[in-house]
């Protein structure tokens, strides 16, 4: 039994590390550009993301699109494989707790199951987050590698920094990942009710998952903002105390709407995407790692 445990979360945390990779690795030039709006005080249209794209393009190479990418994956990867791990074992404790053991949980405790699994993932995670949004917006001589954002960070400003951004986060993640995690499931369950078979194709898949991408984020996005401004707040010369502070700067110098919903519509591209991805590799990667340990048993 105890070796089963550990062969079950041994498969979700690697189900969770690869989902996590191939996605951001697919919408990581869309992510780059989303955080050089969301810190500057440029107005965010397609065009414009468009001209910044294929500028970065012409002056750094293609490439250089996936700059920070590699900064992403050692975040990404812990940071999935956690929270995809998390949700398994939340489910799981939810459900003997509210008593319905392998079923589909009810609406309530399915919230908190991803919520928690978020909030885990990114309690362990932070630093890596900071230093990654450091990493995008200062030029490749400020920073040279990870390693080297750590110490200097830790050496300039303090290691609290590294924290710093940490409350919008973690509030931004509990209606992220518990509507995002929500929504998947729920899909999956009424799909399951209605069409009679027991699991998705993976197409459906990559349509719940979208769905609880663009539910998810759009929740949460103002807190998105809130947080990159907070942690680039060192090198972008502004201070940032407070999340309201900050809200209210942001709302007074570019609107409530522009200034904090600013380059949601790229996330309405990106975000979807990143999740339908995530969820079906997560979803087909398990599948076929129980199938493998199934055949390799058979073998036995």
């Amino acid at each position: 039994q105890d070796n089963r445990e550990k062969k079950k979360v041994l498969n979700s945390l690697m189900s969770g590390a690869l989902a996590g990779a191939v996605a951001k690795t697919a919408v990581a030039p869309l992510d780059r550009t989303k955080i050089m709006f969301q810190v500057s005080s440029k107005r965010f249209s397609a065009k414009e993301a468009y001209r910044l794209i294929y500028r970065t393009y012409l002056n750094e190479g293609f490439w250089s699109l996936w700059r920070g990418n590699s900064a992403t994956m050692v975040r990404v990867i812990p940071y999935a494989a956690i929270q995809f791990c998390a949700h398994e074992e939340y489910k799981q404790l939810l459900g003997s707790y509210y008593g319905f053991q392998g079923k589909a949980l009810t609406p309530f405790p399915r919230f908190i199951a991803g919520s928690l699994a978020g909030t885990t993932a990114a309690m362990l995670t932070y630093p890596l987050d900071m230093v990654r949004a450091r990493m995008a917006v200062t030029p490749k001589e400020m920073y040279s590698n990870i390693v080297h954002v750590f110490i200097r960070i830790s050496r300039e400003e303090g290691l609290k920094t590294l924290y710093r951004g940490f409350t919008p986060t973690i509030l931004g993640v509990i209606p992220y990942a518990g509507l995002s995690f929500f929504t998947y499931e729920t899909f999956k369950k009424l799909h399951a009710d209605h069409s009679g078979k027991s699991q998705p194709s993976p197409p459906e898949r990559l349509l719940f998952g979208a769905c609880a991408g663009l539910i998810g984020q759009s929740a949460s996005y103002p807190l998105d903002v809130v947080r990159r401004r907070m942690q680039t707040a060192g090198v972008m010369g502004h201070t940032y105390s407070s999340i309201l502070l900050t809200m209210q700067e942001i709302i007074r110098e570019e609107g409530l709407i522009r200034g904090l919903y600013k380059g949601l519509s790229m996330n309405w591209v990106k975000g979807p995407i990143a999740v339908g991805i995530s969820f079906t590799t997560f979803d087909l990667t398990q599948i076929l790692l129980r199938k493998l340990q199934h055949s390799a048993n058979i073998e036995r």
